[in-house]
C-alpha cells in the first residue's frame, strides 16, 4: 500500500505536539504518520529552527517548500518507458491499465509489474492539461437549447416498427421544457416542432443553440456553419437567432443534452404506450405535473416556478404564424413533370433537364429558376398523383390535350346538327377512341368553309360511313355540292361509296 497523503494544516498540527514534547513514537500512535517520516520531519523541521521555544509556527507554502526540497530525485526510470508513445496513445483511445499491461506483456515483451503501468499512466495524467470549461448562466429569454435523443421503438402506422425520436427544447433560465416524439428529423419535422414548442411556451427565445443536425445546418464549421433555406426563413418569421455548436463540441448545449437524458431515464422508463399520439400525451402530462414542478439540480428551483418570471421575457409570437417551407433541389423531366414525394409537379417544358429549387409548404408546392418564381402548385393529397397545367406543356401536346370530347362537341354544334351527330357517334365507337379523328374532322371547316363541312357529315351519314376519310374524300370530290340525300332515300348497301340511293341505280339497270 502507498503512504497516506498528509496535508499542510496536519504537518503545523505535527509541529505544534513535537513543540509539547510528543515523541515519534507517541505521533505514529495517533495516526498521523510513521516513526520514520515523523524523525525525517523532525530533523528538517529542526534545521528551520520551528521546534526552538518561542519560535513561530510556519505558513503551508513554508512547509510545503521545505518537503519540496527535501523529496529524494527519481532513483530509477520505469520499466514501461520504452513503450512511452504507445501506452500514451493507447490511454488518449480510453484503454484501461489492466489491457495495457496485458498488451504490452503479450506483444512487446514487457516484464514489469501492473503497479508499474499505472504509475507510468498517473505521470502521463499528472502532465496533461486539465480540460477546463465555464457554465454558460442565462438571462430569462435569452436562449433556449434544442436538441433529437433515441426515443422507443413503437408500431408505425405503415405496421413496421420504427425508432422514434424526442424533440427536446428547454429553455436556459428556467430549464423548463418542451418535449415531442416524432418518426424522423426531416427539415418538416423540425421545423414544425419548433412551432408547436413557441406556441408551448406562448413566446419566442431570442437565440436557439442547436447541433449541427442535417435538417438544420448544410454545412457545419466553427466559423461560417451554413443554414438549411427553411431554418433561415423560419428564424426570420419568428425573431430569433441561430447559434449552432462548433462540430464535436456538444458541451456548448449541455442544458439540453441533460434534458434529453432526464427523458429517457425519468419518463420512458415503466411506461407502456398505445401508439405516437399516446406517448406525446403523456410526456406533455409529465413535463407539467412532474418534470416541471421538481427541485432542478442546479437552479434548486422548480422549472414552472421559474418560466413565470422567464415568460414574459420572451419575444412575443408573430400576429400571424409564419408559412413554415423546405426547400428542394429537383430535375424537370422529359414529361414536363418534376417529383416531389411520389407527386408529380408540371412545370414549362423550356426547362426541362434543368435544376430547379421547389418550396415545400404543407398546403403548396412552388417552382423556382434562377431565383424567379414559375408556378405555384396545389400540394398533392395522394401519392402518384400528377398536377398538370396545359400551357406548361409543349403546343401539339397542349393543342391535343385541350381539344377534348367537350370542346369536340362545342365546336361541332357551332358548324350544325349533323356535324355535331357524326363527331358524337365517331366519339362513341365501341372499341377505338376516335378524338385525333374528331379533331381533324372540325379541322376541315378551316379549308372547306363550315357549311360544307355540314353538307359533307349529313351525307356521311346518310350512307352510315362514320370515318374521318369518308367526310375528307366528300369534300375533296366536291360530292357536298350534291342534291342531299332525302330522308326516306334508303343508302345502297353494296360497296359503292356516296351513291344517292339505290331505286337510282336498279333503274339503270333495267
Amino acid at each position: 500500500m502507498g503512504r497516506r497523503r498528509i496535508e499542510m494544516y496536519q504537518y503545523r498540527e505535527i509541529l505544534g505536539r513535537m513543540r509539547v514534547g510528543d515523541s515519534d513514537r507517541d505521533l505514529a500512535r495517533s495516526g498521523l504518520l510513521g516513526r520514520d517520516r515523523a524523525a525525517t520531519f523532525r530533523g528538517l523541521a529542526q534545521s528551520q529552527g520551528w521546534l526552538e521555544p518561542g519560535a513561530v509556527l510556519p505558513e503551508d507554502a513554508a512547509i510545503s517548500a521545505l518537503l519540496g526540497k527535501a523529496k529524494r530525485p527519481a532513483s530509477t526510470v520505469s520499466a514501461a518507458e520504452p513503450w512511452r508513445a504507445q501506452i500514451k496513445a493507447w490511454d488518449e483511445q480510453g484503454v484501461q491499465g489492466t489491457t495495457i499491461h496485458a498488451a504490452l506483456r503479450r506483444d512487446h515483451g514487457f516484464t514489469g509489474s501492473y503497479s508499474s503501468v499505472v504509475r507510468f499512466l498517473n505521470g502521463l495524467h499528472a502532465a496533461r492539461q486539465p480540460d477546463l470549461t465555464v457554465r454558460l448562466q442565462f438571462a430569462p429569454g435569452e436562449a433556449a437549447q434544442v436538441d433529437f435523443g433515441a426515443g422507443p421503438m413503437m408500431r408505425h402506422p405503415a405496421g413496421d416498427e420504427r425508432r422514434t425520436w424526442a424533440f427536446v427544447m428547454t429553455l436556459g433560465f428556467s430549464r423548463h421544457q418542451y418535449v415531442e416524439f416524432v418518426w424522423d428529423q426531416t427539415v418538416a419535422t423540425w421545423l414544425g416542432c419548433h412551432r408547436r414548442a413557441f406556441e408551448w411556451f406562448a413566446g419566442v427565445p431570442k437565440r436557439l443553440i442547436i447541433d449541427n443536425a442535417k435538417c438544420a445546418i448544410v454545412k457545419a464549421c466553427r466559423n461560417d456553419p451554413e443554414v438549411q433555406r427553411g431554418y433561415g426563413e423560419c428564424a426570420l418569421g419568428y425573431g430569433f437567432k441561430i447559434d449552432p455548436c462548433p462540430p464535436h463540441d456538444p458541451q456548448k448545449k449541455g442544458i439540453v443534452e441533460s434534458g434529453v437524458k432526464y427523458v429517457k431515464r425519468n419518463f420512458l422508463p415503466l411506461r407502456q404506450f398505445r401508439d405516437l399520439a399516446d406517448l406525446n400525451a403523456q410526456v406533455r402530462r409529465w413535463v407539467l405535473d412532474e418534470a416541471g414542478i421538481r427541485q432542478h439540480g442546479t437552479t434548486r428551483q422548480a422549472p414552472l416556478h421559474l418560466f413565470k418570471l422567464e415568460q414574459p421575457a420572451l419575444s412575443p409570437l408573430p400576429a400571424m404564424a409564419p408559412d413554415l417551407s423546405t426547400w428542394r433541389r429537383a430535375n424537370l423531366h422529359r414529361d414536363c413533370h418534376l417529383q416531389f414525394d411520389y407527386a408529380y409537379y408540371s412545370a414549362p417544358f423550356t426547362l426541362v433537364g434543368k435544376r430547379l429549387w421547389l418550396r415545400i409548404t404543407d398546403a403548396s408546392v412552388a417552382i423556382y429558376h434562377e431565383y424567379s418564381h414559375v408556378y405555384t402548385h396545389g400540394r398533392a393529397v395522394r401519392p402518384g398523383q400528377r398536377q398538370t397545367i396545359r400551357d406548361h406543356l409543349p403546343p401539339d401536346a397542349a393543342s391535343f390535350l385541350a381539344h377534348d370530347r367537350l370542346w369536340c362537341e362545342a365546336q361541332a354544334t357551332d358548324i350544325g346538327a349533323d356535324c355535331l351527330t357524326f363527331i358524337q357517334r365517331l366519339l362513341s365507337h365501341e372499341i377505338l377512341i376516335h378524338l385525333r379523328a374528331a379533331q381533324n374532322v372540325l379541322r376541315l371547316a378551316r379549308t372547306y368553309t363550315p357549311e360544307r363541312l355540314e353538307a359533307a357529315c349529313h351525307r356521311a351519314l346518310a350512307h352510315d360511313s362514320i370515318h374521318y376519310v369518308t367526310v375528307k374524300s366528300i369534300l375533296r370530290g366536291g360530292f357536298d355540292r350534291l342534291a342531299p340525300v332525302a330522308p326516306d332515300d334508303k343508302p345502297y348497301v353494296s360497296h359503292a361509296r356516296f351513291i344517292r340511293n339505290a331505286e337510282s341505280l336498279f333503274g339503270s339497270l333495267q
